[in-house]
């Protein structure tokens, strides 16, 4: 095998390999899947001279621990945390040398949820429908990291970026997402859109790159029946029988037969990546543009 390559030391609770996504199969049931936080991802991928498009580790809450074969640059940002070299502090949200052998730890993050790990050359598995991501919901693409894995690297095209430290959003304190009301907003009660627009709900322990899930009010219906299955698109606000708000993150279905009261800006989503459990969530209706 090629010493272009990263071995698994510490998988962490879910480190998967993400990139932009693989959009355009729903007709196949195949969701678009990719890097919750999109622009961590980018910065990352730009910090170590990488295209946009090249795939990075998403690591969830504890990190993970790699090391690399051959000498390479990686870069880590998303949530903030502490990274080491062998046990020695380097610099987050930078490019950062790692020799061959050495153990790389991205530890837990301090605030957020996901981390985002670019290589030099990027992660080179193989894509499946264009796209090297994990999609938790259709099983496609590499499984997520387990210890001792060997993850193939791409070559470097051009040289790391020369910042000390990139400026990166900080974890939202609290989650506003606009939100255009409909298709189905007529199957809740006035009091239910206006409790929704207006309440404060909060981020769910149970929230995974399918979607956020939210506690707070319950959300009453107008109509008691049950719809006919049709087609959910990424930011689609979906209430179960519970009546408890769940925004579709980029490992959603592309169909289902509950209400969608609304759907939530795109540019607001990376912002949900980050949020943890019990961060208040505000939904705030605007127009349609």
């Amino acid at each position: 095998m090629s010493d272009r390559a990263l071995c698994v030391v510490r998988a962490g609770a879910l480190t998967t390999v993400q990139d932009r996504g693989r959009p355009g199969h729903a007709h196949l049931g195949v969701p678009r899947s990719g890097a919750l936080d999109l622009p961590a991802a980018a910065l990352v991928n730009r910090l170590v001279g990488n295209a946009p498009d090249a795939a990075v580790l998403e690591t969830t809450l504890n990190g993970c621990a790699l090391r690399p074969r051959s000498d390479v640059t990686v870069a880590v940002g998303g949530a903030p945390c502490r990274v080491t070299v062998d046990g020695r502090p380097v610099a987050w949200g930078a490019a950062v040398g790692v020799p061959a052998g050495a153990v790389l730890d991205v530890g837990p993050a301090t605030s957020g949820v996901r981390g985002y790990v670019a290589v030099a050359g990027g992660i080179a598995v193989e894509p499946v429908l264009g796209s090297r991501s994990t999609d938790l919901l259709s099983g496609l693409g590499p499984d997520p990291l387990t210890d001792g894995a060997v993850l193939p690297l791409g070559h470097e095209l051009a040289p790391h970026a020369r910042v000390d430290v990139a400026p990166q959003p900080a974890p939202p304190a609290e989650l506003v997402l606009r939100v255009t009301l409909g298709p189905r907003d007529d199957w809740f009660t006035a009091d239910a859109v206006r409790a929704f627009t207006s309440r404060t709900f909060r981020v769910s322990s149970a929230s995974n790159r399918i979607g956020l899930r939210t506690e707070g009010p319950a959300l009453e219906r107008a109509q008691s029946g049950e719809l006919a299955s049709e087609g959910m698109v990424l930011g689609a606000v979906q209430v179960p029988p519970a009546g408890r708000p769940v925004v579709f993150l980029a490992d959603h279905p592309t169909t289902g037969g509950y209400p969608v009261i609304g759907v939530v800006r795109a540019a607001d989503l990376p912002a949900a990546a980050q949020a943890t459990p019990g961060t208040p969530v505000r939904f705030v209706a605007v127009r349609r543009r």
